[in-house]
C-alpha cells in the first residue's frame, strides 16, 4: 500500500487540544466552578420532569407515521360510531372496557362453576362507584345497545341461571339461535367438542367483556380503577380469575421507573466503587482516587445539564430515556481512564500545565473520535419513526456532548489541581507533604499511609502498574504469536457464524405485554388469553372505498370474487357483511334485487330490521353509497406480520378499492419497519463513522478497520441478542444504537494508538498499543458491565433488555479491542506504512 499523508486535520487538532490543555492546566479553577454553574442552572430544568413524562405507549411505541394510523383516520371519518347502537366488533380503537377469563382445570360449563360467574357479574355490575360526591354503577357508564347495557353472550344463552345450561345445546365456534348468531368463540376458551358434531362437550375458560362510553374518561377511568380494586380482593375457590382492563397495559407501563429506582442506585454504587479501586494506587501521593471521583461527577453533570437542558426547552421525557445515563457513565468512564493513562506517561518533573497539555495531546483526539461517533450515532437515529427511540436518541446525543465537554473541562481541571497536588508531594487525603521514601526510624506499616510520590527516575515518569505491566511484558506478547493469531482467526470465524445464525432466527416486533412489570396482573391474563382464547385472531375490518352498483351483477360478481381472495387464505375463516346478509334477506322474500331502484327502496326497511348495519354504510344525502365495510375472521396460523401484510396485498390486488384495517394493526405496524429501519441506521452510521474516523484517524487502512469492527459487534450483537430470547423491537433498537457507538470506542482507541506508535514493527506496534490502552479499556468496559449487571434482576422487560445488550455490547466490543482488532493490524498492516 502506497505510502498516504492524512493527518492534516488531526495533527492540527492534538497541537489546539495541546494549547488547550496548557491553558486549563495554568487557570483550573474557571474551569471547575464554571461547568458546575452551568450544571446547576441547567438542572433547573428537572422540576418540570413530571410535567414533561410521555409515556403513551402508542405514541411512543409504535411508527409515527404507519400505515394502520392513516387507515383508522379514514375510518373514523367514514364511519362514525354510534353510542346507542355500540359494537365491539366495529370499533375503530381498542376501546373502553374491563374483562375477567375464568378459568377452571375441569370443566367449567357447570352449575356450580356458572354460579360463580354469574355471583362475579352481578357484584361487577351492582359495584357502586364515587365520583364528585355522586355515586353511579355500570349502568351509569357503560356502552348501550338500543338503551341497555351490552351483555355477554354465554349469559345471555344461558338466561342468567346457571341451571339452564344443561338444557341448552351449545355449538361451537357459533352458537344459532331464534333471533340471532353469536360468536361462542369470543366466549368460551379451551373447548372440547363431540367426536361427531360441533356441540360442545366441555370447555375450560370463559371470558366475560364489560364495556364502557368513551364520552366521559374520568368517570370510567375511576370505574376501571374499581373493577380492579373489586376483582383483585375477591376470590373462588373453584375458579382461577384474571383480569384487564382497556387502560391496564398504560397504568402499568407507568408504574415501570418506580420499580428501578433502587436498582440505579445500588448500579451506580457498584459502578463509583469500581472505578475508584481500580484508580486506587499504593502510593498514597500518586493515586487518583480523586481523579476516578471526580470523573464519576462529571458523567453526573453531563446527564444533569443535558436532561435538564432539554426538560427546559420542552423536549417530553419517555421512560426509555432513564437508560441514558448508563450509557453516559460508561462512555464518561471510558474516556477517563484514558485521560488518567496519558497522565501518566507523561514526564512527573514537568509542570501541571506542561503535563496536562501532553495529557491533551495523547488522549483528546481519540475521546474527540469516540464522542464524534457515539454522537452522530445517536443524533442520526432520530429519524426513527418510534417516538420511544427519538427521545432516547435525543437526550442520549445532548449528554453525550456535555460528557465530553465536562471531560475535557472540569475533568481536565481536577487533573490539574490533583496533579498540583502531586508536585507537592501531599498525601490524597490530608493534603500534608509526605516523603517520597520511608524513613529509616519508621516501620514499614508507616509507609503504607504516609509515603509516596515515587516515580521512575530514569524515564521521569510514574511507575507503571501492574496490570499495564501484564499488558506490556506478557499479554501483547503472547497475542502477536504466530500460532495464537491462528487461533484467534478460529475463534473469529465461531464467532462470525454463530452471530450469522443468530441473526437469522431473529424476531421481530415487541410483545406488548413485556411493557408490564413481571408479577403484574395482566400477564396472567395475556398468558390465559394466549393459553384460552388463541385459536382465533383478528376480525379486521374491510372498507369498499369506492362507489359501487351492489345491485349489479358485475359489481356483485367483483366483490364476491374480492371476498374468495380472502377467504383463500389460509388464516382466514370466515365473511361477516351487510350485502350479504342484504342478498339474504332479499331470497328469503323473493324480492327483486337486480335494480338500482328495487336495491335503493328495499335498503332502508332492511337496515329498519338490522340497525346495526347501519354503521357499515356511508350514504350520501341521496341515499347513494359512497362506501362500506364488510368483516373477516381471520385465525391464529401465521405471524401477526405475515397476516397483516398478506391482508393489505389481497386488498391491493383486488379490481375494487379496499382498506383493510383492525385496531391491532397500529401495534403490527412496527413489524414493517422495524427491521429496515434498523439496517439502514446501522448502515448509515457505519459510513458516517467512516467519515470521521477517516478525518481524525491518519490511516486509510486504520479506519476501515474501525468501519469493520462496527459491523462486526452489531452483527454479534444481533446474532446472540435473538439466541438470548430477545426480539428486535423499539427498545433493543435502542441498544443497537449504543452498540455502534461503544463499538467504535474500543476499537477507535487501540487504532489510534496503533497509528500514533513510533515503533516500526507492526507487531511492536500492536503491543505498544496495548500497552498503553489495555488496561484503560478494560477497566472502560468493567466498570460498565458491572454498573448494569443489577439491572439482570430487574422485573421489567426493558431494563433486562437493556441489561443484555449492553452485556454482549461489551463483551463483543472487549474482544475486539483487545483480541481481534490487534492481531487483524498486524496481519494486514504489514504493508501499511501509517504517517
Amino acid at each position: 500500500m502506497a505510502k498516504c499523508r492524512t493527518d492534516c486535520i488531526e495533527r492540527p487538532l492534538r497541537i489546539c487540544f495541546q494549547m488547550l490543555g496548557c491553558f486549563i492546566g495554568s487557570h483550573p479553577w474557571w474551569f471547575l466552578i464554571t461547568p458546575l454553574i452551568l450544571s446547576a442552572g441547567l438542572g433547573s430544568g428537572f422540576y418540570f420532569l413530571v410535567d414533561r413524562m410521555s409515556n403513551n405507549i402508542e405514541e411512543q411505541f409504535t411508527p409515527v407515521d404507519g400505515q394502520a394510523k392513516l387507515e383508522r383516520k379514514y375510518i373514523q371519518e367514514t364511519f362514525p360510531g354510534n353510542e346507542s347502537m355500540f359494537s365491539n366488533l366495529r370499533l375503530s380503537t381498542s376501546g373502553n372496557y374491563a374483562t375477567l377469563i375464568a378459568t377452571s382445570d375441569k370443566n367449567i360449563l357447570t352449575v356450580d362453576s356458572l354460579q360463580d360467574i354469574l355471583y362475579w357479574d352481578f357484584k361487577i355490575r351492582s359495584m357502586v362507584v364515587q365520583f364528585d360526591n355522586q355515586s353511579f354503577e355500570y349502568v351509569d357508564v357503560c356502552a348501550g345497545v338500543m338503551g341497555s347495557c351490552t351483555s355477554n353472550d354465554i349469559l345471555d344463552i344461558i338466561k342468567c341461571n346457571a341451571s339452564n345450561i344443561h338444557a341448552v345445546n351449545l355449538t361451537f365456534p357459533w352458537y344459532h339461535s331464534d333471533v340471532r348468531s353469536i360468536p361462542l368463540y369470543l366466549s368460551l376458551g379451551s373447548v372440547k367438542l363431540d367426536k361427531d358434531s360441533s356441540v360442545v362437550e366441555s370447555a375450560e375458560a370463559i371470558q366475560l367483556h364489560y364495556y364502557l362510553r368513551e364520552d366521559t374518561k374520568a368517570k370510567t377511568d375511576l370505574w376501571l380503577k374499581s373493577f380492579l380494586d373489586l376483582v383483585s380482593n375477591e376470590s373462588s375457590t373453584s375458579l382461577q380469575v384474571s383480569y384487564s382492563t382497556s387502560m391496564s397495559m398504560q397504568w402499568e407501563f407507568e408504574k415501570t421507573p418506580a420499580s428501578v429506582i433502587y436498582l440505579f442506585s445500588i448500579t451506580y454504587a457498584i459502578a463509583i466503587t469500581f472505578s475508584i479501586i481500580s484508580s486506587w494506587r499504593l502510593d498514597n501521593v500518586r493515586t487518583k482516587v480523586w481523579v476516578a471521583s471526580f470523573g464519576l461527577l462529571s458523567t453526573g453533570l453531563a446527564v444533569l445539564s443535558g436532561f435538564g437542558a432539554l426538560l427546559l426547552l420542552g423536549q417530553p421525557f419517555v421512560m426509555t430515556a432513564a437508560s441514558c445515563p448508563f450509557m453516559i457513565l460508561g462512555i464518561g468512564l471510558d474516556d477517563m481512564f484514558i485521560m488518567i493513562s496519558c497522565w501518566q506517561r507523561t514526564r512527573v518533573l514537568d509542570s501541571v500545565p506542561e503535563r496536562l497539555a501532553d495529557t491533551y495531546r495523547d488522549a483528546a483526539v481519540s475521546i474527540t473520535i469516540t464522542t464524534l461517533t457515539d454522537a452522530l450515532a445517536l443524533f442520526l437515529n432520530y429519524s426513527s419513526p418510534f417516538g420511544s427511540v427519538q427521545t432516547f436518541c435525543l437526550y442520549a446525543g445532548i449528554s453525550v456532548c456535555f460528557c465530553y465537554l465536562y471531560n475535557i473541562t472540569f475533568l481536565g481541571a481536577c487533573m490539574a489541581l490533583n496533579g498540583q497536588r502531586e508536585a507537592e508531594n501531599k498525601h490524597w487525603f490530608t493534603c500534608a507533604k509526605i516523603p517520597e521514601d520511608l524513613p529509616s526510624r519508621n516501620s514499614k506499616a508507616f509507609s503504607i499511609c504516609c509515603v509516596g510520590g515515587s516515580y521512575d527516575h530514569i524515564t521521569e515518569k510514574e511507575e507503571t502498574e501492574s496490570i499495564s505491566h501484564i499488558f506490556e511484558q506478557f499479554y501483547g506478547p503472547f497475542l502477536t504469536h504466530k500460532l495464537i493469531k491462528a487461533h484467534v482467526f478460529v475463534i473469529y470465524a465461531g464467532y462470525l457464524a454463530v452471530s450469522i445464525y443468530g441473526c437469522w432466527i431473529l424476531k421481530e416486533g415487541l410483545d406488548i405485554r413485556n411493557l408490564a412489570l413481571d408479577d403484574s396482573y395482566i400477564i396472567d391474563y395475556y398468558n390465559n388469553q394466549r393459553q384460552h382464547f388463541s385459536e382465533y385472531s383478528c376480525n379486521a375490518m374491510v372498507a369498499v372505498k369506492q362507489p359501487l352498483p351492489y345491485w349489479d351483477e358485475e359489481g356483485q360478481r367483483q366483490l364476491h370474487s374480492c371476498i374468495s381472495n380472502f377467504e383463500s387464505l389460509h388464516y382466514v375463516n370466515s365473511t361477516f357483511a351487510w350485502f350479504l346478509s342484504f342478498q339474504q334477506y332479499a331470497n328469503a322474500a323473493n324480492l327483486n334485487m337486480s335494480s338500482r331502484d328495487a336495491f335503493q327502496t328495499h335498503l332502508p326497511h332492511f337496515l329498519e330490521l338490522t340497525p346495526m348495519f347501519r354503521q357499515d354504510i356511508n350514504l350520501t344525502a341521496d341515499s347513494e353509497i359512497q362506501a362500506s365495510r364488510f368483516f373477516i375472521q381471520t385465525l391464529n396460523k401465521t405471524t401477526m406480520k405475515d397476516m397483516m401484510v398478506g391482508l393489505r396485498k389481497t386488498a391491493e390486488e383486488c379490481p375494487v378499492e379496499l382498506l383493510v384495517y383492525h385496531p391491532a394493526f397500529i401495534y403490527f405496524d412496527q413489524y414493517t419497519v422495524i427491521m429496515d429501519n434498523t439496517i439502514q441506521t446501522i448502515l448509515v452510521a457505519v459510513v458516517v463513522m467512516l467519515v470521521v474516523s477517516l478525518v481524525l484517524i491518519p490511516s486509510l487502512f486504520c479506519c476501515v478497520w474501525v468501519a469493520f469492527a462496527i459491523c462486526s459487534v452489531t452483527v454479534g450483537v444481533t446474532g446472540f441478542m435473538a439466541l438470548w430470547g430477545v426480539n428486535l423491537d423499539s427498545i433493543s433498537m435502542i441498544n443497537l444504537v449504543m452498540c455502534i457507538g461503544f463499538s467504535v470506542d474500543f476499537s477507535a482507541h487501540i487504532a489510534c494508538c496503533f497509528v500514533s506508535s513510533p515503533k516500526r514493527d507492526v507487531n511492536e506496534k500492536a503491543m505498544d498499543a496495548l500497552a498503553h490502552l489495555g488496561y484503560p479499556i478494560l477497566q472502560g468496559a468493567l466498570s460498565t458491565v458491572l454498573g448494569v449487571v443489577v439491572l439482570s434482576v430487574s422485573g421489567s422487560y426493558i431494563f433486562r433488555t437493556f441489561f443484555k445488550v449492553v452485556f454482549l455490547v461489551i463483551t463483543f466490543g472487549l474482544l475486539h479491542g483487545l483480541i481481534f482488532i490487534p492481531v487483524f493490524l498486524t496481519l494486514f498492516g504489514a504493508r501499511e506504512e501509517c504517517c
